[in-house]
């Protein structure tokens, strides 16, 4: 599983370097085993800003394809499942001084439910564009 996380606002800009990466590496697996990477969006707006849209082609040519959710279907989009399970069972009643604690106990969370599920995460810095190192943080 990969994922980003950012305090504060997400521009179609940072999405699309995001995104490049998960290109990229799509690119590499299709090469190798011939399997495309799929990727679930909601409608947030930088999921659907022109700007994406124009990159779309570019990165389906690298295998990377997408499947649009339809509007209003929270039920239907695994991120949801897995915030309400970080909510519920991982930070649930703890208390963040500010945004950087939260975020840190977010890292956590995920750290854990990914350890106990058995999957590896690869967390996305936003501010470098590289792949992080999820393993900074255990407890």
């Amino acid at each position: 599983m990969s994922y980003g996380l950012v305090v504060g606002s997400l521009t179609s800009a940072t999405y699309i370097r995001f995104m490049n990466g998960q290109a990229t590496r799509a690119q590499r697996l299709f090469q190798r085993t011939g399997i495309a990477t799929v990727i679930v969006q909601d409608n947030a707006s930088i999921h659907i800003s022109k700007a994406v849209q124009a990159r779309r082609p570019i990165w389906q040519a690298q295998g990377l394809d997408f499947f649009q959710l339809p509007p209003c279907c929270s039920e239907m989009n695994p991120v949801e499942t897995e915030w309400h399970q970080l909510k519920a069972h991982e930070i649930r009643g703890e208390m963040f001084e500010d945004t950087y604690d939260l975020a840190m106990g977010v890292i956590a969370g995920l750290n854990r439910r990914g350890t106990h599920a058995g999957y590896t995460l690869k967390r996305f810095n936003f501010a470098s564009g590289c792949q992080a190192n999820p393993k900074f943080l255990t407890t």
